[in-house]
């Protein structure tokens, strides 16, 4: 009799075991309410539920998806990035101009662009450690450099506000196929976008998880002093982070060229604030040390859902801000009463 009362002690200490680490899991918030979004615009929008809806939504998720997972790594290690927005409009610009003005092939240019958007990155996270001033103003100074640039630049060597067309130089064709392709699958047309978000969300999923670089950034985000005392290398931890939210950029930068084969230099602003919401959405704090890249696809797929959600279902899209801003509060109280759930029951 004892040994089947303690087997079921231990199965019933099993299963608080599980219920503990799925109510501790930073996504658990959202996926709770994406699967609420789903349900309510499958029943107010007729159309939602068909396969060309669908992929549509897929791929309006994947392009603040892509940028939304480096961005939520970066919230993790207890930074901000407020230039990010333009930073993929700046990677699209130079990628079409150098490859314009240098009658140079399309690659030639990405690869430029991609040394350049680096550097960025780069910067933002030197000057971030080297001055010790918060992230919000060292990027938001990026920001509006950024924004001057990408104006000044393309005015003054192409004489508008956009870049000249590139569709017909050598490797464009190439170049469209990695970065704005489509797979049909039957009647589906699914971007490649959808493919580098997926792979992405995977590939920072596995640094946080089984990586010695992913506890460097939760302690970074938990704690700087505290990790700089047990040999997390802080600085370069901070500098990597920005730098990957620069390479996202560089990727969401080439798709948004090969794309329309011409870049808007005023385009990219204010879309920043919804990287970070899909992350703050997906589990992520603000105060660092706390989130996933699973947390931030499950937030921009909220996003995408809502976004052609309300187009289907046929309502005026003037309110689409409204029910993001509403949802940003939503998630953010639902994941800090599921935080402080999880946090009770240890």
């Amino acid at each position: 009799m004892s040994t089947a009362t303690t087997a079921q002690a231990d199965e019933r200490l099993l299963r608080q075991g599980y219920l503990r680490r799925l109510m501790g899991r930073p996504e658990l918030g959202s996926v709770v309410g994406a699967a609420a979004v789903f349900l309510f615009f499958s029943f107010v929008a007729d159309s939602f539920l068909q396969p060309s809806s669908l992929s549509t939504v897929l791929y309006a998720s994947s392009t603040i998806g892509i940028m939304a997972v480096p961005v939520a790594l970066l919230m993790i290690g207890g930074e901000f990035d407020l230039s990010t927005g333009v930073m993929v409009t700046s990677s699209a610009l130079v990628s079409s101009m150098f490859s314009y003005q240098m009658t140079a092939n399309v690659w030639v240019g990405i690869g430029v662009s991609l040394l350049i958007t680096l550097a960025i990155g780069f910067f933002n996270g030197f000057m971030l450690t080297r001055t010790k001033l918060p992230s919000f103003i060292i990027t938001l100074g990026t920001f509006l450099m950024l924004t001057g640039l990408n104006l000044g630049f393309t005015k003054l060597i192409s004489g508008t506000v956009s870049t000249k067309t590139i569709g017909d130089m050598e490797g464009f064709d190439s170049a469209r196929a990695v970065f704005a392709s489509h797979l049909s699958i039957g009647d589906v047309d699914l971007q490649v976008t959808i493919l580098w978000w997926f792979g992405l969300v995977a590939l920072a999923t596995w640094v946080l998880l089984r990586t010695r670089v992913g506890n460097w950034i939760f302690a970074v985000g938990g704690g700087s002093d505290a990790a700089r005392a047990v040999g997390v290398p802080v600085n370069k931890t901070k500098i990597g982070l920005y730098m990957g939210v620069a390479f996202c950029a560089w990727i969401s930068g080439q798709h948004l060229l090969m794309s329309y084969d011409v870049v808007q230099s005023g385009e990219g602003v204010g879309n920043e604030f919804l990287y970070i919401i899909a992350a703050v959405i997906g589990g992520c704090l603000m105060t660092g040390g706390y989130g996933s890249a699973i947390g931030s696809a499950v937030g921009a797929f909220i996003f995408g859902m809502t976004s052609k959600g309300i187009v289907y279902a046929q309502w005026n899209p003037d309110w689409f801000k409204f029910f993001l801003g509403a949802m940003l509060l939503l998630a953010t109280l639902l994941n800090a009463w599921v935080r402080k759930r999880a946090e009770a029951s240890k």
